[in-house]
Parts: C-alpha cells; sequence; structure tokens
C-alpha cells in the first residue's frame, strides 16, 4: 500500500509528476545525509534529522517548486522569498528542462549552513 509520500507523487498530473520526481532525485543525490520525509502533509527532506528542504506546487502559478527551509540566511537569484520570512523558493516550469547546475549550486548553499554550523544540529 502505498505512503502518503508515495500518493502525493502519483497524483499529480504530468508533467508537475515528472518535474517533481527529478527533483526528488537531485535533491537526494546532494550528499548521503539526506533523506526523505512526510511532514506537515507534504514531502520534506532532511539533512542529518534537520529540515533541510521541501518539494510543492505552487497554488497560484500552478508551478512545482523547491522550498528552502532556512533560505533565509543566503541569497541567490534563483530563489524568492515571497511573503515567507525563513524560507525562500525556487519556481519550476514543468514544461521546461531543469536548471540542475542551478539547483545543485542552490542545494549545496543551503548544505554548507549546517555543515558550517550557522544551522546547529542535534
Amino acid at each position: 500500500m502505498p505512503t502518503p509520500l508515495d500518493n502525493f507523487y502519483l497524483q499529480q498530473t504530468e508533467p508537475v509528476k515528472s518535474c517533481l520526481l527529478a527533483l526528488r532525485r537531485i535533491i537526494l543525490k546532494q550528499d548521503a545525509a539526506i533523506t526523505a520525509a512526510w511532514k506537515y502533509g507534504m514531502p520534506f527532506f532532511c539533512y542529518k534529522g534537520k529540515m533541510f528542504c521541501y518539494l510543492w506546487v505552487h497554488k497560484k502559478l500552478l508551478q512545482p517548486y523547491i522550498g528552502i527551509v532556512e533560505g533565509k540566511h543566503f541569497d541567490h537569484p534563483g530563489l524568492i522569498i515571497e511573503k515567507r520570512a525563513r524560507m525562500k523558493i525556487m519556481l519550476f516550469d514543468a514544461d521546461e528542462d531543469l536548471p540542475v547546475e542551478t539547483i545543485e549550486a542552490i542545494l549545496k548553499l543551503a548544505i554548507d549552513l549546517y555543515k558550517t554550523g550557522v544551522i546547529k544540529i542535534r
């Protein structure tokens, strides 16, 4: 029986579904300490147990995105903050190729927050 996490991906329509699954693969391959989890009714990714990023579909724009939990700690032109205080997001057009190098650069900046101790890991 599929888990709620599996169902999230299964219930998406194409091309959003394929985009989200590709983003999932990109995120998980960045570091062995990143794990997938189901939190707050959405797919989250944790770095050594701390919330790191998540995937969602923008309600108004209907575009998939990666939410960087501690995005406020760094600036990157590929990220937007909207009305969030802590998190920043990177939106994607599901009909276009993913900017893999940009995604990986942003994820590296985010991972470095945990590795350098800016974000404390218990």
